[in-house]
């Protein structure tokens, strides 16, 4: 099992990698201009909107130093700003998962890998 893992006072705790990535993913969606996750196919360079089930194949986790960093392949959506839309992505994802796991979150990588029109 390939997780994170901190030492309380009462014992170890580890909380496996898919774990963090499905709850990241699941924030990330809500956040404005997020259309979806983005699973890119290493044979072909395409990419293709996940659908709610695959969030985790957007998402890359590693933790280095009891530090997360998260990578996300997104979606965005047509008109709007990139900037703000990753801007509120950060914010949220950096707010919502250190919160939820109590491991301090060092970077989070935004790969921008398709615009979609919302209809």
């Amino acid at each position: 099992m390939k997780g994170s893992s901190m030492n309380t006072h009462m014992g170890n705790i580890v909380i496996n990698n898919e774990v963090i990535a499905q709850y990241a993913g699941s924030v990330a969606v809500e956040c404005f201009g997020i259309v979806g996750m983005a699973g890119v196919s290493m044979k072909d360079g395409m990419s293709k909107l996940l659908k709610k089930d695959n969030l985790t194949r957007g998402i890359n986790v590693s933790l280095n130093n009891n530090k997360l960093t998260l990578d996300f392949h997104v979606i965005v959506a047509y008109g709007v700003s990139i900037i703000a839309v990753s801007d509120n992505l950060i914010s949220s994802v950096k707010y919502k998962v250190e919160e939820f796991t109590g491991i301090h979150i060092e970077k989070i990588n935004i790969f921008v890998e398709g615009v979609r029109v919302i209809d």
